[in-house]
């Protein structure tokens, strides 16, 4: 038996010996590859962390002590170590285990993690519940460099560091998000590294006080003295500056030596931050030599690490593709995304327009706000991020865009269901508030070649706010466009006398399907689909009504997210002997699992719509 099948909880790491713990560490990197190749997910974050890993499970009680991560996606190592060694064959699949922690799935689990910068947040807050309540726990906050450029983090660190709430941040310092890491925390970050250590001396100095008679008082009163030679050896870091006790940096792959910091940092009963190096894909060759290939990776070869890569086109290649052509065309037109221009297609137009692409970092909100300053000034900015992630630019989008019409075009990538990544990266809300915004112009192209055009006419023809929602993946069946402009809003895909299905962007495939379902029993279907939500094209949807039509919409998004009951007063109000139903993914966040048999747990697939509609027929007679 392996050492990892002995491992369950804290007391099972406390029984190894050193050299267990050390084969161990090789035994986790060996079960990570062999495992992950054969279901797909995130790789090299985690193979990054495993030395990390072990030494907090084993200074730390994740049963009752509270272990927060940021983004989430490291925490591989966490599950194996408290006991789902079993549940990783079916990692990230329908009804299987969460990529991200989960605390429905176990109690070491603290939050759940999905989006980046907050776990300080979080764990101040435990830390201050710990406090309020007189319990007796200890709180750690794992945090990415990459997660650090967002403005949450700071803010979390600025309050931890003045809270004197004994925490412990633990910065995994790779220099790594899912691309390289951008901006000045990345660049101080690297001097820091480059700094001279001095957690050796500190730690010797230390135990040698401890020993002598009054010690405990003596090595307090020396602590004056240690921070003199500490700035000897290190120039003060921002971390001091907000309150922080600052250790490291410190061998994030020296699993003698983070025992030794994390149990220092653990004793000192204050906020504590601690600097640890790491390499992401550490063990891995092909991992160390591609991290972001390796970031979230699908089914590959544990030998060679090489994948079965489909040559399928994307929406997300589409968009680049496009924003190339576009930026030859136009000087004015720059890119901006937030630490993803590889997952959002930009990558050719960086190597086009190095320029004119603005990677900001973490930090969605600063992305969306400086979209608005370029707009004003002149220029023609695309923000290129992820539905999931636009959600915090929400306030930003209505003063700093909205309010005064500037021309900022925004590339909601990853719209509607993603799969497996599961409820923190669906972006089922998109619709919902960016109809909110006064003035906002909503696309929802059907296919790569309706993707295009809408991107062209929104860069080149359009002078306000605009969005495009696109989803994951490639198009369907269908791979028309019908889009000209804005007049152009709504598509009659075909005509019946039955039923009207209602719908937008790529659930028209399903539309049609279930159309031809209904067809056969007997149920003729007038199919629309919507180029534009927002403004919602009511006339031009009224206009292919009859004055008692039964209308069925159809939308991959949360319930009271979409256009369904804004449409409903529209159609009642003016042709009141028509009823509106609607399917849509409800009221909870959806799960993970494969992006097809999501659509037919949640109703979306043209079966579920066909039985649907039937029902519908059913319930008019």
């Amino acid at each position: 038996m392996s050492i990892l099948e002995t491992i369950r909880c804290q007391d099972d790491l406390l029984a190894l010996t050193d050299s267990q713990k050390q084969q161990l560490c090789a035994e986790i990197r060996d079960f990570l590859v062999q495992s992950v190749s054969q279901t797909g997910g995130h790789l090299a974050s985690n193979l990054g962390v495993v030395e990390l890993s072990v030494a907090i499970e084993t200074i730390y009680n994740t049963q009752k002590d509270r272990l927060v991560f940021d983004v989430g996606h490291q925490s591989y190592v966490h599950k194996l170590l408290t006991g789902r060694q079993a549940n990783f064959a079916h990692l990230r699949q329908f009804g299987g285990m969460a990529g991200f922690p989960k605390p429905g799935e176990s109690v070491t689990d603290a939050f759940v993690a999905g989006h980046a910068s907050s776990s300080v947040s979080i764990a101040l807050g435990m830390a201050r519940a710990r406090t309020l309540q007189h319990d007796d726990y200890d709180v750690v906050a794992v945090i990415g460099d990459g997660a650090t450029t967002g403005g949450v983090a700071f803010e979390g660190l600025n309050d931890t560091g003045a809270s004197n709430e004994p925490i412990v941040v633990i910065l995994n310092d790779n220099n790594m998000s899912i691309d390289r890491n951008v901006g000045g925390l990345s660049r101080y970050l690297n001097s820091l590294r480059s700094g001279a250590g001095y957690v050796g001396i500190k730690n010797t100095i230390r135990k040698f006080v401890l020993k002598l008679p009054g010690g405990k008082y003596l090595y307090n009163f020396t602590h004056h003295l240690k921070d003199i030679i500490k700035r000897m050896l290190l120039i003060t870091t921002v971390f001091e500056n907000m309150g922080f006790e600052y250790l490291g940096p410190v061998d994030g792959h020296d699993l003698p030596r983070l025992l030794e910091v994390l149990q220092l940092a653990k004793d000192m009963q204050k906020p504590v931050l601690v600097h640890v190096l790491t390499k992401k894909g550490k063990g891995f060759k092909p991992a160390e030599e591609a991290p972001s290939k390796f970031h979230g990776i699908g089914v590959f070869d544990p030998e060679t690490g090489s994948t079965n890569k489909s040559s399928v086109v994307t929406f997300s290649d589409c968009f680049g593709e496009t924003m190339v052509h576009l930026g030859q065309n136009n000087s004015h037109v720059c890119a901006i995304t937030a630490a993803m221009p590889g997952g959002t297609g930009l990558l050719p137009f960086k190597a086009a327009f190095p320029e004119r692409l603005f990677d900001v970092g973490i930090a969605e909100e600063h992305a969306v706000s400086m979209a608005g300053g370029l707009a004003k000034q002149g220029m023609v900015p695309v923000v290129a991020i992820y539905s999931t992630f636009l959600q915090r630019s929400f306030d930003m989008i209505l003063q700093d865009i909205s309010m005064l019409k500037l021309h900022v075009v925004l590339a909601v990538d990853r719209a509607g269901l993603v799969g497996e990544d599961g409820e923190t990266h669906h972006g089922t809300f998109d619709v919902g508030f960016l109809r909110q915004a006064p003035g906002m112009m909503l696309l929802c192209p059907a296919s790569l070649n309706e993707q295009k055009q809408m991107l062209t006419w929104a860069v080149e023809r359009f002078d306000g706010p605009v969005a495009i929602r696109y989803p994951r993946g490639t198009e369907g069946e269908y791979k028309s466009s019908a889009f000209k402009d804005a007049s152009t809003a709504v598509c009659c895909h075909r005509k019946g006398d039955d039923l009207v299905l209602i719908t937008y962007g790529t659930l028209i495939n399903h539309a049609l399907q279930a159309a031809d379902l209904l067809q056969q029993q007997g149920v003729n279907c007038t199919v629309l689909r919507l180029m534009t939500v927002s403004p919602l094209p009511v006339e031009q949807i009224i206009n292919e009504l009859s004055t008692n039509s039964r209308i069925l919409v159809i939308e991959e998004v949360n319930a009271n997210s979409g256009i369904k009951e804004a449409l409903s007063w529209e159609i009642k109000n003016r042709l009141p002997g028509c009823s509106v139903d609607g399917i849509d993914l409800g009221v909870g966040f959806a799960t993970h699992g494969a992006q097809k048999q999501l659509y037919t747990l949640y109703g979306l697939d043209a079966e579920s719509i066909a039985r649907c509609g039937m029902e519908v027929m059913a319930h008019e007679e």
